[in-house]
């Protein structure tokens, strides 16, 4: 029995009946039925089902915020945001996607030579709990846009949005088995990587949920594209805007209750400036509200559960242990849910949680750098790679460092990193391999098919 429950008091939201194997069998089969008529339809009638789709998101918008909110506990506000932005994936996969995928001419010694872009068919899509709708829809959206069918294995304790996602699909008009939602625990994966009518992979999530993934899917020769962790540095170097790059910091940390894989996560700032951007960005974490994630006044509301919520207390009860200073917060509140509060840590060095590991959490790692070349250093100094900002009144400078310096999938400067429909987005190293959203999203699950004739 899969459950569903509410992070903010611990109460049960709903239970649901995982999938007999018969029943996965059977929706990978019709999903594979589906895809030999879906993927013979037009871009215009493919575009036309996406526009209506995000037409019944901006419709749900409420109804499907609150229920993110009351899975997961993400800020009422933020599940707005959320909800709104798939709707933009949406529109903007419609209005793009047959331009993404036309025919590349290539000159040969053929009288006729192109690339062709032609839908794999069955997608698996393993996704994570803390953006319950954008995840799927920035997956979904490009997939099955360029003509594949999807199945989609959300976590567990989102299986509410994960059937609603499949109704919004459903009620948009795109046909039966063309998206499916299946409620299966983790550990029977391999039931549907396996099947040989599943053709490709998409996990966002952890770093061993990718491995173990990326592993079967390797027995079974499938491609996978992976979207794991992060460790973001954000360098503040002596010339910044240190009221801007607190603010922005501030923010980036504590989006989604700073479980994001791109929220920043170790601030690294130069030694000039470092003792003023300690007490500026701990006052303004510390004035930042706790409590009902229902609460529009609240800046954070629970964790996702009590179980993580544990585990980031005792990553920073270690880093603590091995010299790191709390300056905010820092505790278990003495009531129910799973709420942790803004936490800063000041003096982090390698070695300690708070630096080498991803924080999944409202908690702020702040490093003191020598200078600039020690700075950049010890952000790259990470198994991660997914994304990094620097903040600078040198633009020039700051530039050169995003993009020839800093070991990451996005760099930015002077601002927090984010996705957007319109850029690529992944990572390296250990944060995983491929790229969704722009061009590149929609290029992932396709056959790149080079046509020649003679």
């Amino acid at each position: 029995m899969i459950q569903s429950i509410n992070p903010s008091n611990n109460s049960l939201i709903a239970s649901y009946q995982e999938y007999d194997k018969n029943k996965i069998q059977s929706i990978i089969e019709n999903s594979y039925h589906q895809f030999s008529k879906w993927s013979e339809t037009t871009f215009n009638q493919r575009a036309e089902l996406l526009r209506k789709a995000a037409n019944i998101l901006k419709e749900e918008r409420k109804n499907l915020a609150e229920l993110m909110t009351l899975e997961m506990g993400k800020p009422i506000i933020q599940s707005y945001a959320e909800v709104d932005k798939c709707a933009w994936v949406c529109d903007y996969y419609a209005e793009n996607g047959e331009k993404f995928l036309s025919d590349e001419i290539v000159q040969t010694d053929f009288s006729k030579s192109y690339v062709s872009f032609q839908p794999l068919g069955v997608i698996l899509a393993i996704m994570p709990w803390n953006f319950p709708l954008w995840q799927v829809f920035r997956f979904a959206a490009p997939t099955l846009m360029a003509g594949n069918t999807c199945i989609l294995k959300h976590a567990s304790n989102v299986s509410g949005c994960a059937l609603e996602i499949e109704k919004i699909f459903l009620n948009a008009g795109f046909p039966k088995f063309s998206f499916n939602t299946v409620l299966l625990s983790s550990s029977r994966i391999e039931e549907i990587i396996s099947h040989p009518f599943v053709q490709a992979v998409s996990l966002t999530g952890s770093v061993q949920a990718g491995s173990a993934v990326a592993s079967l899917a390797g027995k079974y020769l499938k491609k996978t594209l992976l979207e794991l962790g992060g460790s973001d540095p954000y360098v503040v170097l002596k010339d910044a805007d240190l009221e801007l790059a607190v603010e922005t910091c501030v923010t980036s940390r504590l989006i989604n209750g700073g479980q994001s894989c791109i929220a920043a996560k170790r601030f690294i700032v130069e030694e000039p400036v470092y003792d003023e951007f300690v007490n500026k960005y701990s006052n303004l974490m510390a004035s930042k509200k706790m409590g009902d994630p229902f609460d529009e006044k609240n800046d954070i509301g629970p964790q996702a559960s009590t179980k993580l919520r544990d585990e980031l207390n005792l990553q920073v009860f270690e880093s603590i242990s091995k010299g790191a200073v709390l300056k905010v917060g820092g505790y278990i509140p003495d009531n129910d849910g799973a709420y942790y509060p803004p936490t800063v840590l000041a003096d982090v060095k390698p070695g300690m949680p708070a630096f080498d590991e991803e924080i999944f959490g409202p908690v702020a790692a702040i490093i003191k750098a020598k200078d600039e070349n020690d700075a950049i250093n010890l952000a790259n100094r990470s198994i991660f790679g997914l994304g990094a900002a620097i903040f600078t009144n040198d633009l020039q400078k700051g530039e050169l460092i995003a993009k020839t310096k800093l070991k990451a999938g996005s760099c930015f400067v002077n601002a927090f990193v984010r996705s957007d429909p319109r850029l690529p987005f992944g990572g390296i190293q250990q944060s995983g391999y491929g790229r969704e959203l722009s061009i590149y999203g929609i290029r992932e699950f396709v056959n790149i098919k080079t046509v020649a004739i003679k």
